[in-house]
């Protein structure tokens, strides 16, 4: 690892009207180095990253790249002084090549003709320096998979020469292969000489991969240093201003009666032939590679997705297969694991959000009390933490942390007896999900009957009561939780077994 600062901001502020996001924070990144930026959502890294891109001007602070002052006024000018954004949910292209993308307004042309081999062998040469020649530029973007997808926008930031790239949580969408290769790629940039910027909420990652930090906590800077074994308990704390003892909080709870039964439920591909009894009181996890058929499942019990044969049984009421607003007229609540597309409707307020699935309570012969309904959205900005200007605020305007936990706090207004969870702590700093886990646990103690899928097995092993694996669509018999530990679990995701 070099030691030379090839970034450095200093004293950087930003504000949006009367809300600072920024209140002078301080940044340095050295050469060949992954620097692991950490903080609790709406803490200002995004916003940070967003004055290094270009794509926000700071009102206060100086920045300077390989010594020479930095002041981009847009995305463009951050590129062409060679930095790179590579954001979560990925800026490509599915229906243009892979070399459309990567060259996408920056072709080599001469006497007005696109010099295609040329770009073609620039782009070949990337591929091969990552090790993954396997991908051809003349493939269409849509048939690659997350992880290809990924090396392609590390192909783009190549190709523009950049020497600092930003990666914003880049294995939230990965498998755990997928993201093995990543870090692969990241240790050949760093010895290129690339400083690479690496925004997480995973802490074993920052353990595994990172050389320094640097901790955000309400847009300042409160802690950077060395990465050292053992270190993520201090980021921790230096996150949400206080010791964190707990996890994975312990909530007291019985078993009730059954309340959801799936008797060989199989849906156009995945899943295949899935039964499971979920009970009242209950958190039923399921694990899984990525693509497994896991989010398949619930989009096929919540009747968002057609089924091929099975039947699912609510309350002792059984059917083949219903429409999603069926469900929840049912008392099904599901969360989505796709919050763009489906999850949320970002250009809604929070209220609107948080309410859509209910609105009975502030509703009078067909007028809507939009007083009652932001002051139920108020209630649960303050219950989940959601860092906002109040429920009338844009939910797009949110961090991706935040909109998460809008999309939970419908959940909890619409007081469904059978929760759907999808990935539901993705994006979401260590401190808000110990509370996620602690309202999980809550739900069922309540009554609620939980599914809860997820790719992080630490949480599967801490919040759920028993776990199933699904394997290429087929699901194992669901198993106590402490008969599992991270080695079986990756053990029957990867080989699968008898159901």
């Amino acid at each position: 690892m070099s030691t030379s600062a090839l970034l450095t901001m200093r004293a950087v502020e930003k504000r949006f009207g009367g809300v600072t996001a920024l209140g002078g924070v301080d940044l340095t990144v050295n050469a060949g180095e992954v620097h692991a930026l950490v903080g609790e959502n709406g803490a200002g890294k995004s916003t940070l990253m967003k004055v290094l891109s270009g794509a926000h001007r700071p009102d206060a602070g100086a920045m300077t790249v390989a010594g020479a002052a930095y002041a981009p006024t847009s995305p463009q000018g951050a590129r062409a002084a060679g930095v790179a954004m590579i954001y979560q949910e990925l800026n490509l292209a599915p229906d243009l090549t892979v070399e459309d993308n990567v060259m996408l307004g920056r072709e080599t042309q001469r006497l007005g003709v696109v010099r295609r081999r040329e770009d073609r062998g620039r782009i070949e040469e990337a591929l091969a320096f990552l090790g993954h020649e396997d991908i051809s530029p003349r493939r269409p973007v849509r048939d690659l998979g997350p992880g290809q997808r990924q090396v392609v926008e590390i192909v783009r930031a190549l190709v523009g020469d950049a020497r600092v790239v930003v990666m914003d949580e880049p294995t939230s969408s990965l498998s755990r292969r997928d993201a093995g290769h990543l870090f692969d790629v990241v240790r050949r940039l760093v010895k290129r000489g690339v400083a690479i910027i690496y925004i997480s909420h995973f802490l074993e990652e920052v353990e595994e991969l990172a050389d320094r930090y640097t901790v955000l906590r309400d847009g300042k800077t409160v802690g950077t240093g060395d990465v050292v074994p053992g270190v993520a308990p201090r980021l921790v704390e230096l996150m949400v201003g206080r010791p964190v003892t707990e996890v994975f909080p312990v909530v007291p709870r019985e078993r009730g009666d059954a309340l959801l039964q799936v008797d060989g439920l199989s849906g156009r591909v995945r899943p295949s032939g899935a039964s499971f009894t979920l009970h009242r009181g209950e958190v039923l996890g399921i694990a899984g590679l990525v693509g497994a058929g896991r989010t398949e499942l619930l989009r096929a019990i919540f009747g968002l997705d057609p089924i091929r044969g099975g039947t699912v049984t609510f309350a002792g009421v059984s059917d083949g297969g219903r429409s999603a607003p069926h469900r929840v007229a049912q008392g099904f609540g599901m969360l989505s694991e796709d919050r763009k597309e489906e999850g949320l409707a970002t250009s809604l307020t929070i209220a609107q959000n948080a309410t859509l699935s209910r609105l009975e309570p502030f509703s009078r012969f067909g007028i809507l009390d939009l007083t009652a309904r932001d002051r139920r959205a108020a209630e649960l900005i303050e219950r989940l933490s959601i860092r906002s200007a109040g429920p009338r605020q844009t939910t797009g305007d949110l961090s991706g942390g935040n909109q998460q936990k809008v999309a939970f706090a419908r959940l909890l207004h619409q007081d469904a007896d059978v929760i759907l969870l999808d990935e539901p702590t993705r994006g979401v700093d260590v401190g808000s999900k110990v509370e996620m886990y602690r309202l999980i646990g809550e739900l069922a103690a309540s009554g609620k009957a939980v599914l809860f899928v997820s790719s992080y097995i630490p949480e599967l092993l801490g919040v759920c009561d028993r776990i199933a694996v699904m394997h290429r669509g087929v699901l194992s018999k669901p198993r106590p939780a402490k008969d599992w530990d991270e080695t079986s679990l990756l053990d029957e995701a990867t080989r699968g077994g008898t159901p």
